[in-house]
């Protein structure tokens, strides 16, 4: 049953579980849900049970269900803590940080609950990051007249200083997702993880009002100079992993900046441009195009995402490349396809990581299953790194 009461049956499909076959973004959406709670961002049952409170297309709908589900996890992890339950209180503030994220999700670009419910989400990671063991350490990165937000993720086992992978999301993703897509795995692995947003994404673009640009080498660029007195970060072994748009921002800085030694498009993106200029303007994603660039003007975001594009500088790249990208995207495959056929003509170590419907993890960015992405990405960077 959906949440207005009539009957729609879900279907597992190669892409993963399609909740309501009636709503594909939705579904997808749901999907990326669901699939998290494995890595410790929900748990399947309270999933399923804000489905039901879901009306398709009612993004309304959308915001009150998880935000029920968000409220309820933050105050059990309150209760927990005064009593001194630190393991059920980290637990329980993970799974509130990402059903608030997910509570945002389909808020329009302007509306101003945006703030006030990722605030939520941000503060509930921060919470469970205190009883993270190292605890998560809270970055403000000056760049640019202003500040990248970030976290720093360390290792339990092994000695200072690690490897260092800076991870990050793309379109829609932030900094506190990426911890249950790619950070996660890479600590486990003896990796430290810088969890960063950078212009056009998460709290430096709700909170600084620095929106998306193409020349991604610059923010990176900030980050490791940032990075080069932290005794515990090994600047000679450092690894960018962009996740979704983030896939064409981790390329597009190991092409400029040379300390780069290792990167990873979780997701390819080879022409972002021509995917805009491809999409409708009244659909799922655009809204959130329309976040990122700061403008409600189509035209004009079709015109700044030209440079959003490898083909002119994928040459400079000298660090292995590895791309891993869904054979059942909801965005297509033609991406990953151009952009490991660019990197090869290129002479790059380049690797192209196809995961199959038979392994799961078919679906954009692995998230009908993203442990399988994080095992891919994370023994590549600990055998690369």
């Amino acid at each position: 049953m959906t949440g207005n009461g009539t009957a729609e049956c879900g279907e597992y499909r190669d892409q993963g579980w399609e909740h309501w076959p009636s709503d594909a973004w939705f579904s997808y959406q749901f999907r990326r849900a669901l699939g998290e709670a494995q890595e410790g961002g929900g748990a399947v049952s309270e999933c399923f049970r804000t489905a039901l409170r879901i009306v398709p297309h009612d993004n309304e709908s959308w915001f009150r269900a998880w935000l029920e589900v968000a409220e309820r996890n933050r105050d059990l992890a309150r209760e927990a803590m005064d009593q001194g339950h630190r393991e059920t209180a980290r637990a329980a503030w993970l799974r509130a940080a990402n059903y608030f994220r997910s509570c945002e999700f389909m808020l329009s670009a302007g509306d101003e609950r945006r703030l006030q419910i990722f605030s939520q989400c941000e503060e509930s990671f921060r919470s469970a990051g205190e009883v993270f063991d190292p605890a998560l350490e809270i970055l403000q990165i000056p760049f640019d007249s202003a500040r990248l937000y970030a976290y720093l993720l360390r290792p339990a086992r092994g000695s200072a200083p690690w490897p260092t992978v800076i991870a990050f999301g793309g379109l829609d993703s932030f900094k506190e997702e990426v911890y249950f897509m790619v950070g996660k795995g890479l600590v486990q692995r003896g990796i430290a993880c810088v969890l960063l947003d950078g212009p056009g994404q998460g709290a430096t673009l709700r909170r600084e009002r620095l929106f998306a640009r193409h020349d991604w080498e610059a923010p990176i660029g900030a980050v490791i100079d940032y990075l080069a007195d932290n005794p515990d970060v090994d600047t000679r072994r450092l690894g960018v992993c962009g996740t979704s748009l983030g896939g064409y921002y981790a390329a597009r800085a190991a092409c400029f900046e040379p300390r780069i030694k290792a990167a990873v498009s979780h997701g390819a993106e080879w022409d972002v441009g021509a995917e805009i200029r491809a999409d409708s303007p009244d659909s799922g994603s655009a809204e959130h195009y329309r976040f990122i660039f700061g403008t409600s003007d189509w035209a004009e975001i079709e015109k700044r995402s030209e440079k959003f594009n490898l083909e002119a500088v994928i040459s400079r790249m000298k660090c292995p490349y590895l791309i891993v990208h869904g054979v059942h995207d909801f965005f297509g495959g033609e991406q990953a396809d151009l952009a490991f056929e660019g990197a090869r003509r290129a002479g790059i170590d380049a690797t192209l990581r196809l995961v199959k419907p038979d392994e799961t993890g078919a679906d954009h960015c692995q998230h009908d299953n993203p442990t399988r992405g994080l095992e891919i990405i994370g023994d590549w960077f600990a055998d690369v790194l």
